[in-house]
């Protein structure tokens, strides 16, 4: 389908095909924003791409192969003519004793979570520039908010993810570009029911210090983020917004 002689806002959300990924994608679809998939799995990639109907579409991209990332972008513009909007959600997880992180596991969670996020930022945010306008938002996590055993590399990444969302912000703004990046806590997807499941002391802890006493859901994140990136949220910028129920200041 192409789109460039449409009015409709074209987005780009990284790990779109499942979880907090899809249910942006689905509130972007609801505005009326096309919305382009991007991440390895074909499979999962045309079934959401299936169930998003007609303002969606789908690239297949490892963003951790870094030197593919021009061309993705490259491609994009080529078919669609412009990109409005960067989803920075797709990442890895490791859950480990810090003892027992290899160095090369280390910097294979920091490659996904943090450089692929300012190699596809870098690329997207050169045409952001051409047009004079855009919104990058990146993805981020509880565990940049306070610290979390076992996850010391995931932990690294996010808190990376928003030092640069500052600086990014700082430096883009003027050029019409803003970004921003949401914090999500403890969502219930089928990764965290899971992991959680697995671990009922941790368990028990998120559900006691978040004070509204639940998971979030998806869709809760998906509406933060289609805020920050529409017209509503036109003078903000550089902002990291905790959409957690409270865990972050919860006792």
């Amino acid at each position: 389908m192409n789109i460039k002689n449409k009015m409709n806002k074209v987005a780009i959300v990284t790990g779109g095909a499942s979880g907090i990924g899809l249910a942006i994608a689905r509130t972007f679809i609801r505005n009326d924003i096309f919305t382009i998939l991007v991440g390895r799995d074909r499979d999962k990639l045309l079934k959401a791409t299936r169930e998003l109907g007609e303002l969606s579409d789908s690239f297949i991209c490892d963003l951790s192969e870094l030197d593919t990332i021009p061309g993705l972008v490259q491609s994009i513009i080529d078919k669609y003519g412009r990109i409005d909007i960067l989803v920075n959600n797709a990442g890895t997880h490791l859950k480990k004793k810090i003892e027992e992180v290899s160095d090369e596991e280390f910097q294979k969670v920091i490659l996904t979570n943090q450089t692929a996020v300012f190699s596809l930022s870098r690329s997207v945010a050169g045409f952001m520039q051409e047009q004079g306008s855009g919104a990058i938002l990146n993805i981020s996590s509880m565990a940049s908010r306070y610290g979390i055993p076992y996850v010391i590399a995931y932990t690294a990444s996010k808190a990376a993810i928003e030092g640069m969302t500052r600086a990014m912000a700082v430096e883009l703004s003027p050029l019409g570009i803003r970004v921003n990046c949401i914090a999500p806590g403890f969502i219930k997807t089928d990764m965290s029911s899971k992991a959680l499941d697995k671990d009922p002391e941790r368990k028990n802890k998120v559900y006691s210090r978040t004070p509204m006493g639940r998971l979030g859901k998806p869709e809760e994140i998906a509406e933060a983020a289609y805020f920050l990136v529409s017209d509503a949220a036109s003078f903000i910028t550089g902002v990291v917004l905790p959409v957690d129920g409270g865990n972050s200041i919860g006792f």
